[in-house]
């Protein structure tokens, strides 16, 4: 039936350790060939800027050219 796409779910909000957690599961998810990740409560269970900074952190992974499946 061929490939199926992998999503992975980043979890709940667990404090300050979520940029960088949520960073390393965008590489290890990339670096699978996942095709998405969901990042909900990590971003919006804290302050809009803070939220803001780990979404655009992940999409930084995703658009580094030099992150490619392992």
């Amino acid at each position: 039936m061929g490939r199926v796409g992998l999503i992975n779910s980043g979890g709940a909000s667990t404090g300050a350790g979520d940029l960088a957690q949520a960073v390393r599961t965008a590489v290890i998810n990339k670096r699978a060939g996942g095709t998405g990740l969901i990042t909900g409560r990590k971003a919006f269970q804290r302050p809009t800027g803070e939220g803001i900074e780990l979404l655009h952190a992940v999409q930084d992974v995703d658009l580094d050219e030099a992150i490619t499946v392992a």
